[in-house]
């Protein structure tokens, strides 16, 4: 009776230590979604650092996986706290114009343009497809070549509206 008590107590903790070892595993273990928010939280020191978002990705699911908490994901680990903030606005920030605008009138930031005109509507201009956006349209701010001009300018630069907005 004694042995099979002892053998039913030693069969019950080997399988919570099997049933539990994943588990430490898998909660130790961060995801690519978790790493990528930390490569961009921190993306100009990592790429300071020399380093890419891939190599970071890998490092970040392997260092995670061998030790519990290496100095150097500390930072990383404070850096989200402020996402709350990033959330907060609808629009990217006014920096993603990649072509410098070339005719007078544009600009590469949403203020500069205001500080021309601010009593006219500011809208997103396409530099390729001479369409302009609105800043209720999705596209406001975000095509690759692309500047900010006043609404007023944009006929004599031979630029149109969007068909698909509205004025706002």
């Amino acid at each position: 009776m004694r042995t099979q008590f002892v053998s039913i107590i030693c069969a019950a903790a080997a399988i919570g230590f099997i049933a539990w070892s994943p588990t430490v595993a898998m909660a130790q273990q961060k995801t690519v979604k978790a790493c990528r928010a930390e490569w961009i939280a921190n993306k100009p020191a990592m790429q300071a650092a020399g380093k890419t978002e891939k190599a970071y990705i890998a490092e970040c699911r392997g260092t995670a996986q061998t030790a519990p908490a290496p100095a150097a994901a500390v930072p990383a680990k404070q850096a989200p706290a402020p996402a709350p903030a990033r959330a907060t606005p609808v629009k990217p920030a006014p920096a993603v114009a990649t072509a410098t605008p070339t005719v007078s009138g544009q600009f590469t930031t949403e203020a500069q343009a205001k500080a021309r005109c601010p009593a006219d509507t500011i809208v997103w201009v396409n530099l390729r497809s001479k369409v302009y956006h609105f800043s209720t349209s999705k596209d406001y701010g975000t095509t690759k070549r692309g500047a900010y001009m006043c609404e007023k300018e944009t006929a004599a630069a031979g630029f149109r509206a969007a068909k698909n907005e509205k004025h706002p």
